[in-house]
């Protein structure tokens, strides 16, 4: 298949196949034909996988530069530093998910609030506006 077939099957743009080709995550074959002709490079079923992989890997959270390692770990069949890579994934989710969670609770307790009083400024809207008066957490 050519790129544009490649990049359909994986739901990606061709751009992002050409980016992740760049980033060393996908093989750029040779191109089909006689040299100097022009010819079209051709993906594989592989190539069709391998984009796939990435695309999982990355919905899971992983970034480009841990998704190359767990493809390098892939051949050299290294399970301890993978599951490692996944433990330090989930320990980042499980932070990620407290802080969504902690976010949630200050709003339910605000929208509490608001529902309580009819009178006065809005609890939520007073929330937001004291809240630009703090320095920003970092991230």
């Amino acid at each position: 298949m050519t790129i544009a077939g490649l990049a359909k099957a994986g739901g990606v743009g061709v751009e992002t196949v050409r980016y992740y080709q760049r980033r060393g995550l996908l093989e750029t074959p040779e191109r089909a034909g006689s040299v100097g002709s022009g010819g079209v490079r051709r993906y594989g079923e592989a190539d069709v996988r391998r984009l796939q992989f990435i695309r999982t890997a990355q919905a899971a959270g992983f970034t480009l530069e841990q998704i190359s390692e767990l493809l390098a770990l892939d051949a050299t069949d290294d399970r301890p530093r993978a599951r490692e890579l996944a433990q330090e994934r989930i320990a980042e989710l499980d932070a990620r998910i407290a802080e969504l969670q902690a976010a949630r609770s200050a709003l339910a307790r605000l929208a509490h609030d608001c529902a309580e009083g009819s009178s006065g400024p809005c609890p939520i809207i007073s929330a937001f506006e004291h809240a630009s008066d703090k320095p920003a957490r970092p991230t």
